[in-house]
């Protein structure tokens, strides 16, 4: 048995709260894996050499990070962190 079916709840409002509890699990997953896969998909573009798709994708990943830090997924200082890193490793990246 899985443990969400053995703890169900019996009052209304924990019912209540379950549900919510589950859309934001839904919408926190969603932020984290685009930021994520963004990040991921930038990298791949500046290590293979695509400096001018990687510098065209950027403000998606930036448009990524910044609704993660909006809903609350990640810090806002971290999306500005990880922002900044990216920028300093495609400008590193298009100097060679």
């Amino acid at each position: 048995m899985h443990l969400s079916e053995t703890n169900v709840p019996i009052k209304q409002s924990a019912k209540k709260y379950m549900r919510a509890s589950g859309k934001r699990k839904a919408q926190n997953i969603k932020a984290k894996t685009s930021f994520r896969e963004a990040v991921k998909k930038l990298g791949e573009l500046s290590k293979a050499g695509n400096l001018d798709e990687a510098k065209k994708y950027f403000p998606t990943v930036q448009k990524a990070l910044d609704k993660a830090a909006k809903v609350g997924v990640i810090a806002k200082n971290t999306a500005a962190r990880k922002k900044s890193r990216l920028t300093k490793a495609i400008s590193k990246a298009s100097k060679k």
